[in-house]
């Protein structure tokens, strides 16, 4: 059970040194499917001693001959030497290697992917979110090797759009997931992005997601009069904290085509409206994430209505909810929780952020009243409602509690 929920390392190391029927029981090859490796603690101030690095080589070659015969997933961070020695090692004693991730690795070389690629024909995901990595040698490996990944996780750089281009060239026509993220401190992020060739390159997508970059739409050349859309997309997330230019019919123009859409997330993309939304082609929609956290100016000035065509259109479905600081009336919030009363289920309505908007009490008694499975409610900032009731509830518990409050 420990080993499935937090990996090999570093519990099964430490059992294994208690006596001999622990270290027989650990060097298992099935215990040691996920494993996760940090880098080497150094005391602040000194540098690695080549003795220590030579050690940490040992360490890895006798890890990968005698435990990770049977390695599934692998995970590599902070690591600034010996990447390259470490993936090779891996994908020469590792055939069954499904997933591997490399976070806030630094030299991370065109040898590595030349590794992964003569070695890894079991790899399915590719992770190297964080990572300083020689972007060319990726899209070389995914231009030769594409045809058997299924996930693709980067972060946003310089030579980004090289790498987005060779997915919409169709070098992994079996990709799944692909997200691409930002650093923190990396600003106001653009990528030029073709969503028709995406979409002809890459119909197996199911999950989508651009955290924190801005899409600068490209068109093709030859543009079709129509597109296959992505018919299997179920996680659409096109979150940013800076601001955003899209728009409905941006937004049609990816899900167009995207009936089995669950998860929603178009937090920070206050050009979205109600109206937007309801026409899309997704009826049973779980979770849609639609705050606005770092835009309030843009919030008070494009005042927006119809919150109840959402409510109403997944009435049966919807599980999570965030419509952070939009301001909409009253009388459309009432509206809107009224249609939620309709459709919750025991196991539908568990999450409601309404932070920053006008509810009211007594449309929160009536939907607070209705919905047992309930167990995260923010109601913070929220004017219409009475002192010492505008805060976050988390359990069902406290929301009761809070519940007991209002039928005073």
């Amino acid at each position: 059970m420990i080993v499935s929920q937090d990996g090999a390392v570093p519990f099964l190391g430490r059992v294994a040194r208690v006596c001999h029927l622990w270290d027989a029981a650990a060097a298992s090859p099935t215990l040691w499917r996920s494993v996760s490796l940090g880098y080497c603690w150094i005391e602040p101030g000194k540098t690695q001693l080549p003795k220590t690095e030579l050690r940490i080589r040992d360490t890895l070659s006798w890890l990968a001959v005698n435990r990770f015969s049977q390695l599934r997933d692998f995970s590599l961070s902070h690591w600034k030497k010996n990447v390259d020695y470490a993936i090779e090692v891996l994908s020469r004693c590792c055939p069954h290697l499904r997933s591997l991730k490399l976070s806030y690795c630094t030299g991370v070389t065109e040898k590595t992917f030349q590794n992964i690629g003569e070695n890894s024909q079991s790899l399915q995901s590719l992770n190297v979110q964080y990572s300083e990595i020689h972007t060319d040698g990726l899209v070389a490996f995914l231009e030769s090797h594409g045809n058997q990944i299924k996930q693709v996780l980067f972060t946003h750089g310089p030579k980004s759009d090289r790498l987005l281009a060779a997915l919409s060239r169709g070098c992994c026509p079996d990709l799944e997931l692909l997200e691409i993220n930002t650093k923190l401190d990396s600003g106001y992020c653009q990528l030029p992005i073709c969503i028709q060739a995406l979409q002809n390159q890459c119909p197996k997508l199911r999950t989508f997601r651009m955290l924190n970059v801005t899409p600068i739409q490209k068109l093709m050349r030859n543009r079709p009069d129509y597109t296959p859309g992505f018919p299997l997309l179920e996680e659409l997330c096109m979150a940013t904290t800076a601001v955003s230019f899209m728009t409905d019919k941006d937004l049609q123009n990816i899900v167009h085509c995207s009936t089995k859409l669950r998860v929603l997330d178009l937090r920070g993309c206050s050009r979205i409206t109600a109206v937007g939304l309801a026409s899309l082609p997704c009826e049973e929609l779980q979770c849609l994430y639609w705050g606005l956290y770092f835009s309030s100016k843009v919030a008070l000035a494009s005042c927006k209505k119809g919150l109840h065509m959402l409510t109403q259109k997944w009435i049966g479905t919807l599980r999570e909810l965030d419509v952070t600081n939009h301001i909409f009336t009253e009388e459309d919030m009432e509206i809107a929780m009224s249609y939620l009363t309709r459709g919750v289920r025991t196991d539908s309505l568990c999450s409601l952020n309404l932070s920053g908007t006008k509810i009211s009490t007594s449309a929160l008694r009536l939907l607070v009243g209705q919905s047992p499975s309930l167990n995260y409610l923010n109601l913070s900032s929220c004017r219409y409602l009475p002192r010492g009731l505008k805060r976050i509830y988390r359990g069902q518990e406290d929301i009761q509690q809070f519940l007991d409050k209002l039928e005073y």
